[in-house]
């Protein structure tokens, strides 16, 4: 029994949820389909499915050689691919994970392009706010905005991403602009709970490092759409991107909050696995996206910094790129 063909029926099965649908994809019978999983079984001394008359359950271990059968097999066809020329020819499924408002707002107007100039490659873009695990979600690429861990992965820096406080105008009418950070604890400040601390929001040290200030809010969630919808309803103050707020900002709807403490700034990386052989697809789609989220845009900049003393009149920002 061919090992390798053993464990790409091992992989459809798992996938499918059934030996006929898995023997249907490999064009193979359901009986041979059977064979290779309990060859492979039979070779490794343990059970990898749970089998029953109505479904399939992967064991524990069949879990964990899942992951492993998912790199061995996708390591194989690169190299393959990398031998056979196909490495600089782009083509394929792009499997690309992005959080909410960076890949809807940032990432999004960038795909009619990128498809344009790579045709072959079928993008499969997968939008949350959670930190996904490229090995066993058989993610390529993952677009992630914040403070990178160590870890395994390769991680590309893309841009900065640039944090300030908003308010809609009803609610600075209402309850007063706060002017310290000390001021927040008597404001309603929406909160994101996936950020670190998810009640604290950080500021910039004038001599460095961050200063952490605890808020409280009558609204937190783990979408930052959320927390927009409520800070434009004039429910509280928001502690979000420059890049998601701008046009609110521009449009009046919303107001730059500017405190003692200026306003943290993160990083948007591309992330994927540290392999050997990078295929085309990859490389191209994160060259691609560097380039395009690259430079610091002027409404960026003018955002972030506070009005000068004296300066009454607000400068009028650039035309908002939606790149």
């Amino acid at each position: 029994m061919d090992r390798l063909s053993a464990m790409e029926t091992f992989v459809k099965v798992a996938e499918a949820g059934s030996f006929v649908a898995a023997a249907r994809k490999l064009e193979i019978s359901p009986a041979m389909a059977t064979r290779h999983v309990v060859e492979l079984e039979r070779r490794l001394n343990m059970r990898l499915i749970e089998r029953t008359t109505r479904r399939l359950r992967l064991t524990e271990a069949g879990a964990a050689y899942l992951d492993r059968c998912h790199q061995i097999l996708r390591d194989i066809e690169e190299t393959e691919a990398s031998v056979s020329g196909e490495a600089q020819a782009p083509r394929g499924l792009l499997r690309v994970s992005a959080s909410g408002s960076f890949g809807v707002l940032r990432l999004g107007p960038l795909l009619a392009e990128y498809s344009r100039q790579y045709p072959d490659v079928t993008l499969d873009i997968n939008i949350n706010n959670r930190v996904v695990d490229l090995l066993a979600e058989n993610i390529d690429v993952a677009l992630r905005v914040g403070i990178m861990q160590d870890s395994n992965l390769v991680a590309r820096q893309l841009c900065p991403v640039r944090l300030v406080l908003c308010a809609a105008p009803s609610y600075l009418a209402k309850h007063g602009r706060p002017r310290t950070v000390a001021d927040l604890a008597h404001h309603n400040c929406l909160t994101f709970t996936l950020a670190r601390g998810g009640h604290e929001w950080w500021f910039r040290e004038p001599r460095g490092g961050y200063k952490a200030v605890q808020v409280t809010g009558s609204v937190r969630s783990d979408e930052t759409y959320i927390l927009y919808r409520a800070a434009l309803d004039g429910m509280g103050i928001i502690y979000a991107t420059t890049y998601h707020v701008a046009e609110s900002v521009r449009a009046g709807k919303l107001e730059i909050i500017h405190l003692d403490y200026p306003t943290g700034e993160v990083a948007a990386y591309a992330v994927y696995l540290s392999r050997r052989f990078l295929s085309a697809k990859i490389r191209t789609f994160v060259d691609f996206v560097a380039q395009r989220l690259g430079g610091d845009p002027d409404w960026d900049a003018w955002m972030v910094q506070p009005p000068k003393p004296g300066n009454r009149k607000r400068p009028r920002p650039a035309k908002i790129s939606s790149e």
